[in-house]
């Protein structure tokens, strides 16, 4: 079920007409977007396809699906980008945001240390002249896509 005030929903709902930043992968419980609003490159949202408020609200089968996303889209990103680690993090309250998702986001190696951690949330909502533009996006979702589809570990 989905919730046509949600943002996630709205998108689900024409997910064979989304551009490659807003469908990077999916499967049948999730799919996976470049966030928008970033100044970070391959910074990527895990959202299930049905509408989940709270993390404790998930199927068996998607929480079985959610660790194995995490890590390929960990494994993809690091092979992509060369970041150092990513960062996993979930919150779901935003207003308008509040369905469930998990943001993945490529801690590059010089990644300033006021930014690090929790604080990377503050590349996230930057100015527009700072956004990682949407042909940037696509071309990262495509690599990431790409290495997704590649053998797997």
């Amino acid at each position: 079920m989905t919730t046509p005030e949600c943002y996630a929903c709205s998108k689900e709902a024409r997910i064979d007409e989304l551009p490659p930043r807003e469908c990077v992968a999916h499967d049948q419980h999730w799919r996976v977007a470049h966030a928008f609003n970033t100044a970070v490159p391959g910074w990527l949202v895990l959202l299930p396809r049905r509408h989940v408020a709270a993390v404790h609200d998930l199927t068996d089968a998607e929480a079985a699906a959610l660790g194995m996303w995490q890590v390929r889209l960990s494994r993809a990103l690091r092979s992509v980008t060369g970041c150092a680690k990513t960062y996993v993090v979930q919150f779901a309250e935003a207003e308008g945001f509040a369905h469930v998702h998990f943001h993945i986001v490529p801690r590059m190696a010089d990644l300033r240390p006021e930014h690090r951690g929790p604080r990377v949330f503050e590349l996230l909502g930057r100015p527009e002249q700072e956004h990682v533009s949407a042909d940037r996006a696509d071309q990262a979702a495509q690599s990431i896509r790409a290495h997704l589809q590649g053998p797997r570990m």
